[in-house]
Order: structure tokens, then sequence, then C-alpha cells
């Protein structure tokens, strides 16, 4: 077996995780399903939703209850999705990375999982550079001190050291820290909420006409697409939880959290949109805040969002540092995140110093993540029907094997069908897109128009993985004849 002696026999339960792809024993399952609330509530603590919001009120033209509607539609769509496909976590005790090997075969999942990483790369770039804006208007508020180059570089910098810092902690850490970012987020939303109650002038707020159902439809899309990143990553956060663990209540677990946190933020980032409707075309996504809120209460919410900024981006580095493990990057896994740091921090002072608009580059890129990541979630879904139906549990030693005696070589290295309707899929959503990048040539049709690119996307590639042959895992036995027979030849050229 290639990768037999990567497998670590170093326990988990410090304050700094060692482990890194290898499938947790049982012995190491000491989770529990109730820590998934504050992981997902953590991963959504970002005014970007309050931003997002807004854009449905400015730009899809909503009233306040469309907007209600989407965020909780895209709130149970998106994170149904990383709720349902998390349990494989809990079957399979590894990343979803690691697991994608059983589906698309070892040598096929570094096509996904290289499109993943580098989607990866986006999201983390997007929040620090949201962070590193959330501290610039701190300074600001408190301070007096206004934006410049170097203090964008100076912040920046230090934004992505510190989410280096704790996504290196690992799973334990993380949780904590999740934990109390909770409850803080929890009591000054409460109070932002009140304020704006207090304050807001309603008549105008529900005196909007409703917008069209193509705009609902297509905002939901958008809203979900910050879900539908997390589907991948979803088993890494369940890969601890004993098998006896409810699946149900994992899907349950995943959506409360999130939904607890995008649909007010969403809401509050709408009626905010009323008060000020320059808000969505801001040069960034965060000075708002101090324009509608008082200064004793936008600070600390804006410190409270800059550390829920720094645990999502935290938690995708995490993840991250397994993407890049699985696809062969030989590096322990801080080395592997800290990868992720450079490439973000690079990626953040040019979107803050060069792009010419934040919001239209995050959407655009919100639209390309959807559709990057449904292909996979479509083939993923397939297999793991089926390995629930025939009740076929992931091999843990064929997972960490990459050679051909691993059982999930397949066909070379690659699940034929996997990569089939992967592929397909992908170009299918491409050309159903439209965004300030390009135009795809199915754009202009009932999916393009109503920006359901995504869910066309799940779609195809879970029909053409169901249709096509149920693809045939190799047999121990078989594995090693072949790989004999490989040693054999190369004997016989020699």
């Amino acid at each position: 077996m290639d990768n037999a002696s990567n497998l670590s026999t170093a326990e988990s339960g410090g304050a700094i995780e060692t482990r890194g792809i290898e499938p947790v024993p049982d012995h190491e399952r000491h989770g529990r399903v109730r820590e998934l609330v504050p992981t997902w509530v953590a991963a959504n603590i970002s005014v970007l939703l309050l931003t997002m919001g807004a854009a449905l009120v400015v730009f899809n033209e909503l009233n306040f209850w469309q907007v209600l509607i989407v965020a909780a539609c895209a709130a149970l769509a998106s994170f149904g999705m990383v709720g349902v496909l998390s349990v494989s976590g809990k079957w399979g005790g590894a990343p979803g990375a690691m697991l994608s090997r059983a589906t698309f075969g070892v040598r096929g999942n570094l096509f996904p999982g290289a499109i993943l990483w580098v989607a990866r790369f986006g999201w983390e770039t997007i929040n620090a550079v949201t962070g590193a804006y959330a501290v610039l208007t701190v300074l600001d508020l408190l301070l007096g001190v206004k934006s410049n180059t170097p203090l964008i570089v100076i912040t920046l910098t230090a934004f992505v050291a510190c989410t280096f810092l704790v996504s290196g902690m690992g799973r334990k850490a993380l949780n904590v820290c999740n934990k109390w970012s909770t409850y803080l987020f929890g009591v000054f939303s409460v109070l932002v909420l009140a304020y704006l109650i207090a304050n807001i002038k309603w008549d105008e707020v529900f005196s909007k006409p409703a917008g069209t159902t193509a705009m609902m439809i297509a905002g939901i899309g958008t809203i979900a697409a910050g879900g539908i990143s997390w589907v991948p990553t979803g088993p890494d956060f369940a890969r601890y939880l004993p098998h006896a663990a409810s699946g149900k209540k994992i899907v349950t677990a995943t959506v409360s959290g999130a939904g607890v946190v995008m649909v007010p933020m969403v809401l509050m980032g709408a009626v905010m949109a009323v008060a000020t409707p320059g808000l969505a075309d801001a040069p960034d996504p965060v000075s708002f805040l101090g324009d509608i809120l008082p200064t004793w209460l936008a600070v600390p919410y804006l410190i409270t969002a800059i550390v829920g900024m720094l645990l999502i981006n935290s938690l995708s580095m995490y993840s991250a540092g397994f993407t890049a493990q699985t696809m062969g990057v030989k590096l322990p896994r801080a080395m592997a995140v800290s990868i992720n740091a450079i490439i973000s921090l690079v990626g953040g002072l040019l979107l803050m110093l060069v792009a010419k608009s934040f919001l239209s580059s995050f959407i655009t890129f919100l639209i390309l993540l959807a559709v990057s990541f449904s292909a996979w979630i479509g083939v993923y879904t397939v297999d793991m029907a089926r390995r629930k139906a025939r009740a076929v549990r992931y091999d843990a030693e064929a997972l960490m094997d990459t050679g051909r005696t691993s059982r999930y070589w397949y066909v070379g290295g690659f699940c034929w069908q996997a990569m089939t309707a992967w592929t397909v899929a992908l170009a299918a959503g491409i050309c159903f897109t439209k965004c300030d990048w390009f135009t795809g040539p199915l754009a202009s049709t009932f999916v393009g128009k109503y920006g359901l690119g995504w869910a066309a996307t799940i779609a195809i590639s879970a029909l053409i993985m169901a249709v096509l042959p149920v693809p045939r895992e190799v047999a121990a036995a078989d594995a090693a004849g072949a790989a004999a027979g490989d040693e054999e030849r190369v004997k016989v050229g020699a």
C-alpha cells in the first residue's frame, strides 16, 4: 500500500490537532452532534450577508416578505445539502475531500479536488478582505484613522495571520471559539435588531412593492451559493462523530445553526437598504454600518463580526489543508494551510487595491462558486445513496492507498462514470451562467434567466451518475493481482 505509512497514530484530543487526512479511528470518535450548531453559526457570522440582503432589495427589487422567503429557502436548500452530505463524514471518519476518492477514484479525485481547492482560495480571500475592511472601519470610528495603502496591507496581513494561527489549532480549539463567538454575536445582533426596530421607518419598509418571481428564484441562488461552498467540507466537521450519531440530527443541527444566522442577517440587510439605498453600491461591504448604527453599537458589533469572519476563514483553511493533502501535496496540514494563507493575502491585496468594485466581483465569484461545487455535489450524493442502500462502508485503508492496490483504483485510478457525470454537468453549468466576466451560450434559457445554473448542474450530474453502470470497486484480490502483474511486466521489460 503506497501511503499506508502515512497513517497517523497521534491522538487528536489535545488543543493542537495533529491528525491529518487519515480516517479517525472509532476510539477517538467522541464528538457530539450538538457541536455542529455553533460550528455552522460561526460559519455564517459575516456582514456580507447584510450586503447580500441589501442587494436583494436594490438589485432584485424584492420587498420585505419576499426577502424573508428567499433567505429561508436559501438556508434550507444549501445547508440542507451540507447536512445530508456531512453524514458521510460519520460513516467514513474522514474529510470530504478524502471520502471523494471513493467516488471519483484515486486519480480522478484530483480533478474536482483542484477546482474545489481553487474555489476555496477565492472564498478565503473574500472573507479576509471583508474582515480587513471591518478593522479599518473600527479604526475610523474610534480613532478617526482613514484608510490608506500601507494600513490596508498591515490590516489584511494581520487578519490572515490570525486566521492561520486559529485554523492550525484544530477541531477542539475551533469548537471553543465557535461557542463563545455564537454567544457574543447573538447578544449584539439582538441589540442591532432592537435599534433597527426602534429607528427604521417601517412604513417605508412594508410599503415597498413586490418584485418578480424570477428575481426571487435568482436571489435564492445567490444567497445559497455561500452555503453550497461548504457542502464538500461538511464531512470534515462530522468525522469525529460516533457511528451511532443520528443522521437526521446532523442535518437538523446543520440547518438550524446556519439558518438562525442567515435569515435575520439577510433581513437586517434588506431593512438597512431602505434607510440607506446606496448600501449595495458601497465601495466596501462594511463601512455603511458606521452610517446606520451609532458608534457605541457599530464598534462592538463590527468587532464581533471580525471574530466571526476570522472563524469562517479558520474553518475554511482547516478544510483546505485536508484538500491539499488529498491532492498529494506532501506537506503537514499546518504547512498546507499556510499555502492558502499566502494566496488569500495576495488575492486580498489585489481585490482591495486594484479591483474597481468589491460587490460586483463578489457576486460574480458566488455565481461561479455555486456551479463549480454543484457538479461535485450531484455525483457524490448518488454515490452516498448507493452506499447506504448496499450498506457498503468506506474502507479506511483503501482511502489512504493511492496505488493500484487501492479498492478505489477502478480503471487506471479513475471512476469513469463519476468523471463523465462531473465533466458534463460542469460544462453545462457554465453554459447556463451569466456574470460580469462572461455569458454562457445557454444563459438566455429559462434556467439561465432564473439563475438556476447551480440547480441544473446538480440535477445533471446526479442523473448521469445514476443512469450509468454502477462503478465496480476493485476487490482486494483483484487489486493485489493487478499490482503483481504490473511488477512482473516491469521485470520482463527490464
